[in-house]
C-alpha cells in the first residue's frame, strides 16, 4: 500500500467510519485506491505541465514541476481520498469511543 492508500485508510477510519465499515477487504481496497490515486496524480501533473510549457533554468523547471505535482495531488486527494466527514463522525478534537 502506497502513501495515498495509507492516507485514505487513516482518513476514512477517522472521518468516514460507516463507509469504512462497509469495506470487505480494507487492505485490498486501499492498496487499489492508492495506486489509482497515484496514477491520476501523475496523469494530471503531466497534463498541467504540457499546458504550461517549459520554464527557463533548470531550477525554475524543477520548481515548476514540483508546484504542478502539488496542485495535482491536492485536486485528486480532495476528490478521492480526503472526503468530507460523515455527519455522525467524531470531530477531529474528539476521540472515538
Amino acid at each position: 500500500m502506497n502513501r495515498y492508500g495509507r492516507q485514505a485508510l487513516e482518513h476514512w477510519q477517522t472521518h468516514l467510519p460507516n463507509r469504512f465499515a462497509q469495506i470487505e477487504n480494507p487492505q485490498q481496497h486501499f492498496t487499489t485506491l492508492g495506486s489509482e490515486v497515484q496514477d491520476e496524480i501523475e496523469a494530471l501533473a503531466a497534463e498541467l505541465a504540457a499546458q504550461e510549457g517549459p520554464a527557463g533554468s533548470y531550477l525554475e523547471q524543477v520548481g515548476r514541476l514540483n508546484r504542478i505535482q502539488d496542485q495535482a495531488a491536492e485536486k485528486i486527494l480532495a476528490e478521492r481520498v480526503l472526503l468530507p466527514p460523515e455527519a455522525d463522525a467524531p470531530a477531529p478534537s474528539e476521540s472515538p469511543r
